[in-house]
């Protein structure tokens, strides 16, 4: 049963203050991507086509907290606009306290990524995704496993969804449906995209004033055999890992950093040893996806364990070859890590080149986007939802 925007909005008129104004449901037609000349758009996602009003929906999910069983946490709560959407913490903590062994990684530019989270080449759609931290039990995230059908009528019972779920799913007779919001959390997440900060203006908008001398120093340094930085982040999404239509065929690649080695033979922390966790290759030990370096700058702590605070201590890292943990638990020399990329490895690098990186690598940030209303919070203040 199709619903017409025109029917939609005698409805809100009826509920009167239920929908707090001014809103009005998305226009209904396809969602087109906003993107420079250069940048090619991601691939379509077979059989979850992007709509306005899908893309609407799943904002308005992304930012509810009755996705959580407890009503205390929504999926912004680890995913926060303002940080490039992520949470700021070394590691994630969940709706019930319970901490995740991993940083959060960047949703932006996800629809380009052909593999998903640090360090699993199996979970490639964004949809399947998004089951983990609602129905996750090792950690419990938002923690609706098992209770599904409770969530989904909290969901049932308001206004703005009673406009939204029919829109973006006009074929369905019940558009109510677990696997309807993940497809809708996914078509919200693909149209997260990041093209606007300095370094496109001087790629792709031809402005050559858009960076500074030390900017330009510092990029000519980043694509460099010497520093190499470019092997692992290059490309217009600053990363290997990458898919669109132009791309005829995917690498999955994932990387031994040397950040530890904690039993002189490679090892690392047993709480998480990268992709050895799922494929026991003892090569794979270590082994963490490269994210993309696109809003690098906002998005500390760093790593997949969050353990590094700044760029600087990520780049004295890398210039050593790997870290040395002197004492602790995790002490050993990750320059040492016989299964380290053999892209890691010493280099020197001066005070002054390191700022040059750095200043480069602040020039990523697309400003517009931490506050662009298209990715904000669609609840009014005061409003039970939201992070």
């Amino acid at each position: 049963m199709r619903v017409t925007i025109a029917l939609l909005l005698f409805l809100f008129a009826a509920c009167g203050d239920s929908v707090p104004p001014p809103w009005e449901p998305p226009p209904d037609e396809p969602f087109v991507y906003a993107l420079p000349e250069g940048i090619p758009p991601p691939r379509e996602v077979e059989g979850e086509p992007l709509t306005r009003p899908r893309v609407e929906l799943g904002r308005h999910l992304f930012y509810d907290v009755r996705l959580s069983l407890n009503r205390e946490q929504s999926c912004a709560s680890c995913h926060r606009q303002e940080r490039a959407f992520t949470d700021g913490r070394k590691t994630s903590v969940g709706s019930t306290g319970e901490e995740h062994h991993r940083n959060a990684m960047s949703v932006v530019n996800v629809a380009y990524f052909p593999t998903l989270t640090w360090a699993n080449p199996l979970l490639r759609s964004l949809a399947q995704q998004a089951l983990v931290p609602l129905t996750g039990e090792d950690p419990i995230e938002l923690g609706i496993g098992g209770h599904e059908d409770e969530v989904i009528d909290r969901l049932r019972d308001d206004p703005r969804y009673q406009a939204l779920f029919p829109l973006a799913f006009p074929e369905d007779d019940d558009p109510y449906s677990l696997h309807n919001v993940v497809v809708a959390l996914s078509a919200f997440q693909r149209s997260i995209v990041s093209f606007r900060s300095r370094y496109d203006r001087f790629m792709y908008g031809r402005d050559r004033s858009a960076l500074t001398a030390e900017e330009l120093e510092g990029m000519n340094l980043f694509l460099s055999e010497r520093f190499e930085c470019f092997h692992c982040h290059g490309g217009f999404l600053f990363s290997d890992s990458i898919s669109h239509d132009g791309v005829l065929f995917e690498e999955l690649p994932f990387h031994n950093t040397g950040l530890y080695n904690v039993d002189g033979e490679g090892g690392y922390p047993a709480h998480d040893p990268g992709l050895f966790e799922l494929t026991f290759e003892p090569s794979d030990m270590g082994r963490f996806r490269a994210p993309s370096l696109r809003n690098v700058a906002v998005t500390a702590p760093y790593f997949h364990d969050g353990s590094a605070a700044t760029l600087e201590e990520v780049l004295d890292h890398y210039a050593r070859g790997g870290r040395l943990i002197e004492d602790g638990p995790f002490a050993g020399d990750g320059a040492e890590n016989p299964w380290k990329s053999d892209l890691v490895r010493e280099f020197p690098m001066l005070e002054r080149e390191k700022r040059a990186i750095l200043a480069f690598l602040n020039a990523l940030t697309d400003e517009p986007l931490l506050k662009d209303p298209a990715f904000a919070n669609p609840w009014p203040k005061g409003h039970e939802s939201g992070p």
